[in-house]
């Protein structure tokens, strides 16, 4: 069903797709199966949104990246963006273009994932994360609220990262010199846990199926497998396998 106060300019809706009142949804963008576009959702052209997917009130699909001369880096992308089937996308999310999201997944309130990100399946963004620019993240990943994935970061498959984690990319402040092989945000293998408040420092490495505890500062690597803690972080113990 196609609410009559709905802006519709694509013609590639498949089957048992809704579209309620005051969304716009422009040309060229694939709409799949049983899709379900909720009030006040604005998705641009390029998108494909999978089968089942469901999108509530006031989420963007589609956002142009802006450096408006106020960005030292170089804005770079496609105009597409993909949501795989079975995902649900939060109230007032944001997904830029060149964005790749997997299967069954959920994006919480107010979310946002910048340009260049590729996302696995069965992955959630919990409420107001922010995820920048050239971020890989893989499958059955939890961030939870209020976290910030930096650019140029990756994670691994079946990482869980707690409330409010920073995450860091520029150890030099760059102001308006960018030099991109020097900005490179943590690299958090499988496995890793990451506690509340945590702060993650630019390049460190979490190993495979360590912990990080509560408040840290994580200043160096952390090898596979260890517990650390403490501002600085230090390693405390090796976890039982």
């Amino acid at each position: 069903m196609i609410s009559p106060q709905a802006i519709v300019q694509t013609t590639s809706i498949g089957k048992n797709v809704r579209i309620d009142e005051f969304a716009i949804i422009r040309p060229d963008v694939v709409l799949g199966d049983g899709v379900i576009i909720h009030p006040y959702v604005v998705i641009e052209s390029g998108a494909i949104i999978g089968d089942n997917v469901e999108i509530f009130p006031g989420a963007y699909i589609g956002k142009e990246p802006k450096g408006a001369g106020a960005t030292a880096r170089k804005i770079d992308f496609r105009r597409v963006v993909k949501i795989g089937k079975e995902s649900s996308i939060g109230p007032h999310a944001v997904v830029f273009y060149d964005v790749e999201i997997g299967e069954n997944c959920l994006l919480g309130d107010g979310a946002s994932i910048r340009e260049q990100c590729r996302i696995g399946n069965k992955v959630l963004l919990s409420r107001y994360v922010t995820v920048n620019y050239n971020t890989k993240i893989g499958d059955r990943v939890k961030i939870m609220d209020a976290t910030h994935i930096t650019g140029n970061m990756s994670i691994g498959n079946d990482v869980f990262i707690s409330d409010l984690v920073s995450t860091a990319n520029d150890n030099v402040m760059v102001g308006q010199h960018y030099e991109e092989e020097k900005i490179i945000g943590p690299q958090i293998e499988d496995g890793a846990n990451i506690g509340l408040g945590v702060s993650l420092l630019p390049a460190v490495r979490i190993g495979k199926g360590s912990l990080v505890g509560a408040g840290s500062v994580v200043t160096k690597d952390v090898a596979p497998g260890a517990l650390v803690m403490g501002i600085p972080a230090k390693f405390i113990r090796n976890l039982e396998q």
